[in-house]
């Protein structure tokens, strides 16, 4: 039978899986790590906990190498996506935020509180 393949160790991946796991946590609890670092691992150790889960228990290891490539495409295009919203999600103010709250603060600093305005008149 030239369609078979040597079945793989089952055991062995997922206990490759229990260590990744536990590696995962033991980096979520490392709070001396700064959170870029933090979070790039924990992306990294998850990419290789799919990959495993992808190769061995969905049989992409012993199929075709075109169905892999349709499997990777979407990590793929995830990544270009995560990419291109970036500098939506660094947080900074754009100059015309800046600008309107500036003048609304300046504005209430202008008017005096309603008790002061009755008193003048």
């Amino acid at each position: 039978m030239s369609g078979t393949h040597q079945e793989p160790n089952y055991m062995a991946v997922f206990y490759s899986l229990a260590v990744l796991t536990a590696v995962e946590i033991a980096v979520a609890y490392m709070r001396f790590l700064p959170l870029l670092i933090m979070g790039f691992m924990l992306v990294v150790l998850a990419l290789v906990k799919a990959i495993l889960v992808g190769m061995y228990f969905m049989h992409l290891k012993f199929e075709k190498r075109t169905l892999g490539i349709i499997a990777l495409t979407p990590l793929i295009l995830c990544t270009l996506l995560i990419i291109a919203l970036l500098p939506d999600l660094t947080g900074t103010k754009r100059k015309s935020e800046t600008v309107a709250v500036e003048q609304a603060q300046q504005e209430e600093v202008e008017q005096p509180a309603d008790g002061q305005q009755e008193a003048v008149q």
